[in-house]
């Protein structure tokens, strides 16, 4: 019997790592080993229910037969599934569908999800496994929370599982000895619950929790070493730039939230803009609002200028941010939302739109700059903006399965250059410089070497390594030279560039660091055994990872078993993802563009080894000799000049003319009318106590006292003592109030 249990419980998942972050920071230190014993037995034991849950989801999308009455969405968590559940009641009521209603699970209903021609998901697929409490409720206005569970969610939790475990056991020899050893492994361990949470959230406001807790996490792993200021300052770039995307976001999950029916549920919202229910501008708006948190968090152009910063941090830091937790965010919550992007910049038949642009553009400029840095880890940074660059590319032309395989992949082969960069400063004094201090390494560390090269091989696209397989799906879905969703020429050649620049620079970094002569200070030697391992696991795994989403011909017919498995397991399908009536499509293999892109990969790494072994002396000295070559490198050099930008005109402009123009308003013109107030308050103050209090309030106080001394010194006269003088006053006041009664009486 197929059972469900991990897929209702993958709560557990960040709840044990949150727990491992309460037991690091308040009894790491009173371990035997400071506490990274709690993290990596809270990461495996989490790297273990990932696996569990990933077989139930697999068994779930190979048996759809068998477990078509186990799904699966709570009525509670989306308003579209209680609607159908009602519809689906009443045909129960005459029969239809009652022996499927009674296998769902207590307070859970079979909804379809899927087109009803998809007869109970006969195709393979299975739906979303979707759980939830109420939060809190405002007038109609109900928050939950809870897990939404999918292939895509599945995928996640592997990946972030697996390479949070390998980074902790690196770190373990790594920062051993380090002033806040017990604290690192606690922020890890919360830096991979927050991602745990943030990929399974039920709604957008679950989302915005997780991504701001990803954000607060790599706020304080990149700032671990903040006594030093490149460092703090880095922690501080990072944390603000993000600042600024997060904007975006709000307003973004604002306007979802008016245009979808008041509801923060993902589902309903993907439904919503699945099925036109929301208009086209408000799509537009909101996925444009969504595109500037994607540009900040996932280090797109102009806002990634944080990204190479954060190599502050620890290095194994650095493998998890960018494999497999913070800049991948950006990237998920595309795919996530994704309807409300194919519908709002209508991708569908299309040849341009923003988030094929953002991501174009980043691809290219962000492989350039990898061509003229010193640091190892920097050329990785960029690297990294530039591979983020192909998946939002990707997304951008409609091509889901080929951005989120990349995804795959890249954490693999990413995380091993990271942590290879780390292997070769761990043995070279804790220098990145490959080009003062390194050389030559192969001969002495020969397993970081054939690790890292494998690694750089699968980043640049060579066949058959993982890259290979997810960047060719990236190019055959930008419909450039087969059918695909639209026809996005510009985005395939931008991408051919940036595979191009890819290989070169991955190729001048092994160069560098592993050929020529050592140049570092000291004897450098091989990385033990906790750093070696993970190096050959994720160097394995950039070898093989490509395999699971083979094509279904590639020269020959492959049978189904082998190809496509990424896809059938990962992509959503449904009324909450798009279909084939809203015009999403695959692209098929197409074996010339596979083989110009590896071509091109071969030729840049041929043409930069060549240039860096002496054999190709046209290129030397050539921004010396050609003006516009100096121009291109002085821009490259200098980052485009976006920090000029950011730091000497905006933040200068804020700290200088601004600044002394709020100055000047304050002094001349608060403090000036504040003091005209201050004194014209004074004076009215003056007039009021010297004319009103005392002239009048005074006067008549003083007055009326010597009014009434007057009449009592003037009545006191009467008081004589003498009894005939009281006779007579008595008789002569009856007379005349015997008169005065008298003329009343009369009147």
């Amino acid at each position: 019997m197929i059972t469900t249990i991990m897929l209702d419980k993958v709560w557990l998942l960040p709840a044990i790592m949150v727990a491992s972050f309460a037991l690091i920071l308040f009894f790491g230190k009173r371990t035997p080993g400071k506490g990274h014993a709690i993290g990596i037995a809270a990461v495996g034991i989490c790297f273990a229910l990932s696996l569990v849950t990933a077989g139930e989801w697999v068994t779930r999308d190979t048996s759809p037969n068998e477990v078509a009455a186990l799904t699966d969405v709570n009525p509670a968590c989306s308003a579209a599934v209680a609607e159908v559940d009602g519809a689906q009641g009443t045909a129960a009521g005459s029969g239809d569908g009652a022996g499927e209603q009674a296998l769902a699970p207590a307070g859970e209903v079979a909804a379809p999800l899927a087109p009803a021609s998809e007869a109970g998901e006969a195709e393979g697929f299975t739906r979303p496994v979707v759980n939830c409490v109420t939060w809190f409720q405002s007038g109609d206005t109900t928050v939950t929370v809870g897990t939404q569970v999918d292939g895509l969610v599945v995928m996640m939790l592997v990946v972030v599982t697996l390479i949070s475990l390998l980074v902790y056991i690196f770190s373990t020899e790594y920062v051993a000895g380090d002033r806040r050893y017990t604290h690192y492994f606690a922020f890890l361990s919360l830096f991979t619950a927050s991602m745990l949470f943030f990929v399974m959230s039920q709604s957008t406001i679950q989302m915005i929790v997780g991504w701001e807790l990803v954000g607060m996490c790599s706020f304080a792993l990149i700032g671990h070493w903040w006594e030093e200021q490149p460092n703090s300052d880095a922690a501080l770039k990072a944390f603000l730039t993000n600042r600024v995307g997060d904007i975006g976001l709000l307003v973004g999950v604002t306007v979802l939230f008016w245009v979808s029916g008041k509801t923060f549920s993902i589902m309903d919202i993907n439904i919503a803009a699945n099925d036109g229910s929301i208009s086209k501008t408000a799509l537009t708006v909101a996925s444009l609002a969504l595109l500037a948190a994607v540009m900040s968090k996932s280090g797109q152009f102009i806002l990634h200028t944080w990204l190479p910063d954060a190599m502050a941090g620890p290095t194994p830091v650095s493998a998890l941010i960018h494999a497999a937790t913070m800049v991948v965010a950006g990237i998920y919550m595309v795919a996530r939302l994704y309807p409300v992007f194919f519908e709002g910049l209508s991708i569908a038949g299309g040849s341009f739109n923003m988030l094929a642009l953002v991501g174009s553009v980043t691809a290219v400029l962000g492989a350039l700059l990898g061509f003229v840095q010193k640091d190892i880890k920097k050329v990785l940074a960029y690297s990294t903006i530039s591979q983020l660059g192909f998946m939002v590319a990707a997304l951008g032309v409609g091509a889901w399965t080929a951005a989120m395989f990349h995804l795959f992949t890249h954490a693999f082969f990413k995380a091993s250059l990271f942590l290879g960069a780390g292997s070769l400063s761990h043995a070279c004094h804790h220098s990145f410089d490959m080009v003062d201090d390194m050389g030559g390494l192969r001969k002495v560390m020969p397993k970081t070497f054939w690790t890292f090269v494998i690694s750089a091989a699968s980043l640049a696209g060579i066949f058959p390594l993982a890259g290979f397989w997810s960047k060719d799906e990236i190019l055959a879905g930008t419909g450039g030279m087969n059918a695909g969703v639209g026809s996005y020429y510009f985005v395939l050649v931008a991408l051919l560039i940036g595979a191009f620049c890819t290989a070169g620079y991955m190729t001048r970094a092994v160069w560098y660091a592993f050929f020529g002569d050592y140049r570092g200070h000291g004897q450098p030697h091989e990385s033990g055994a906790r750093i070696t391992v993970p190096l050959f696991v994720l160097a394995g795994l950039a070898v093989v990872a490509g395999f699971v989403n083979l094509p279904e011909k590639f020269f020959v017919e492959l049978p189904s078993w082998l190809s496509l498995r990424f896809e059938r397991a990962v992509e959503p399908v449904g009324a909450y993802f798009p279909g084939p009536a809203n015009g999403f499509t695959h692209a098929a293999f197409n074996p010339l563009l596979a083989g110009i892109s590896l071509i091109v990969a071969l030729v840049s790494a041929a043409l930069v080894w060549s240039f860096y072994t002496g054999k190709l002396t046209v290129l030397e000295g050539l921004a010396s000799r050609n003006k516009l070559a100096r121009v291109g490198k002085t821009i490259l050099v200098n980052k485009y000049y976006l920090d000029w930008l950011y730091t000497d005109v905006i933040v200068g402009f804020v700290k200088g003319p601004l600044a002394r123009a709020a100055y000047w308003a304050n002094q001349k013109v608060l403090d000036r009318t504040v003091d005209g107030v201050g004194a014209g308050a004074t004076k009215v103050g003056e007039f009021v106590y010297a004319r009103i209090d005392q002239g009048v309030v005074d006067g008549a106080v003083r007055g009326a006292g010597m009014a009434a001394s007057g009449t009592g010194a003037g009545l006191s006269k009467m008081q004589s003592g003498k009894v005939q003088q009281y006779g007579v006053l008595l008789f002569a006041g009856t007379a005349i109030l015997t008169g005065i009664f008298v003329a009343v009486l009369t009147a």
